[in-house]
């Protein structure tokens, strides 16, 4: 199986990319208004590769069908969808191979999330066998923890990491993406940790730091 993704391009021919992961029920047409709102250099001339998740039914909402990267058995943690998210998890790596056949390196690859995707960008990117260019990591949490010691990877023991979360999220509540932060802060990973008095959204400040992280960490070569 391979995703459906929506493509947009700041310049050509690009020279990084950014996978840029949905939340729970929406689709890759989620985050398409952000690109322009990023106001990126020009010379930052990025591939932004939007998929759509697959349909599965979710638990917490009665069994209904729709697109998620994994079940969500019940709100606020709990027991996880183990097996949904290394299938998601497998899907993203395929996509990170289409952009290397597009003749990318792992090194001008960034995984980002928003939620769900963003859970899914954390799962993928720390056990990618190659080093990646960043993460954004935004309202989100990091799943399977206890399991990431023992599986990540070297390679990107010191990939730069942004979390960002709201002080109001009630969907996934800031201490478990505090706990989560902690996790990886004590694995040693390079966590760049911001909050905003915001739900679970994205507001324009913090719009303005995706836009610095992917101008720092993408940057071409001189």
């Amino acid at each position: 199986m391979s995703l459906e993704t929506i493509e947009i391009e700041t310049g050509t021919p690009a020279n990084a990319a950014v996978i840029w992961l949905h939340g729970l029920g929406a689709d890759g047409h989620d985050f398409e208004p952000i690109v322009p709102e990023l106001r990126l250099p020009a010379s930052l001339k990025l591939r932004f590769v939007f998929p759509h998740a697959p349909v599965r039914a979710v638990t917490l909402n009665n069994g209904m069908r729709m697109r998620a990267w994994y079940d969500i058995l019940q709100l606020g943690g709990g027991p996880e969808d183990e097996a949904g998210i290394r299938a998601s998890q497998g899907l993203v790596e395929k996509l990170i191979e289409a952009q290397k056949k597009k003749g990318l390196s792992a090194a001008r690859i960034v995984l980002a999330g928003f939620s769900q995707g963003g859970a899914i960008a954390l799962q993928t990117a720390l056990r990618h066998p190659e080093r990646l260019a960043g993460v954004l990591a935004l309202s989100t949490y990091l799943p399977i923890a206890p399991k990431l010691d023992a599986e990540r990877s070297g390679a990107n023991a010191a990939v730069p990491v942004f979390m960002a979360h709201g002080l109001y999220d009630d969907i996934i509540p800031l201490q478990r993406a505090e706990k989560s932060r902690d996790v990886l802060q004590k694995l040693g990973y390079r966590v760049e940790w911001r909050t905003y008095p915001m739900p679970h959204s994205v507001c324009a400040e913090e719009v303005g730091e995706i836009a610095r992280f992917l101008a720092t960490t993408l940057a071409p070569s001189p």
